[in-house]
């Protein structure tokens, strides 16, 4: 038996957010300027995408930077007609639930950049992402084949995007079933988890069908996540540190130009963090 006691795994959790889950990457970089490694990342929603370009071994200017270029309202501006239509005169269309009001030809183009052709298996540091069953509500963890297929997946907005099929499960949005999946990280092996969930801003007017899809999902989101936070702060087996960055102004769906500030705010929140995270890692409570 070893008289050094084993290295305590350590776990990030990058919850729902669209935009606002960059502050994952400023979380990265201060865990690299300390010299603390990841042994595992877990993304869901809009946090899938940060977990996988870290994941995947981009480095920091390029995770900005892809993340900016792919997150853009341009992805949203083909709307699929035929969709809408099938969903207004379903008889007439064939509606069968797995429609969008959205095109997805944009969001494949830009998913396509930093995932195509890339697997979980040649990530370098261990990747879960979390979608949603659309048949029975379940939460499905993917964490082997493409990550493509899987970031797809978990940002597949209801009534926005059409779901996506993985290995014949039609999937939607990780934060249908679960924004903040911490366990996923329990499950996992993880003794420590830096925990980086957020509240989806809801439209200052509901004007529009897409508006109202976005105020929809904003509203179980972050219902989901306030009752997971409060479920994992009572009855936790393991150390979970919610690392919670404060925005003085407004991150909308898709404010790009905010990512320099967001990833700012995350590294804020973090350096917070640096101490007790320490203390943990060093066996000490």
């Amino acid at each position: 038996m070893s008289e050094f006691p084993a290295r305590r795994r350590v776990a990030l959790v990058i919850g729902a957010g669209s935009v606002k889950c960059a502050a994952a990457l400023g979380l990265w970089r201060v865990l690299l300027r300390h010299g603390i490694e990841l042994d595992m990342v877990v993304g869901c929603s809009g946090g899938s995408l940060y977990a996988a370009v870290m994941a995947l071994g981009y480095d920091l200017e390029t995770c900005e930077k892809l993340t900016r270029d792919l997150w853009t309202k341009e992805v949203t501006l083909q709307r699929d007609t035929r969709g809408m239509l099938a969903a207004m005169f379903p008889r007439t269309f064939g509606f069968d639930g797995k429609f969008g009001m959205v095109h997805d030809r944009r969001l494949g183009e830009a998913l396509a950049k930093p995932y195509g052709g890339r697997t979980f298996e040649e990530a370098t540091i261990p990747l879960h992402v979390v979608a949603t069953d659309l048949q029975n509500g379940q939460r499905v963890v993917l964490s082997s084949g493409s990550v493509f297929d899987a970031v797809r997946a978990s940002i597949a907005i209801p009534y926005v995007w059409r779901p996506w099929q993985v290995n014949g499960r039609w999937l939607l949005d990780g934060c249908m079933s679960d924004p903040l999946p911490v366990d996923v990280a329990m499950q996992e092996g993880a003794d420590v988890i830096l925990a980086m969930g957020f509240e989806s801003p809801y439209p200052a007017r509901v004007k529009s069908a897409m508006r109202y899809a976005f105020q929809v999902n904003s509203i179980y989101t972050n219902n989901l996540l306030r009752a997971n936070y409060a479920f994992h702060n009572l009855a936790h087996h393991t150390e979970i540190i919610p690392v919670l960055p404060e925005f003085d102004r407004t991150i909308g769906l898709f404010s790009t130009d905010q990512i320099p500030y967001v990833i700012a705010q995350g590294e804020k929140a973090t350096e917070a963090q640096i101490p007790y995270l320490r203390r943990l890692l060093a066996g000490a409570s």
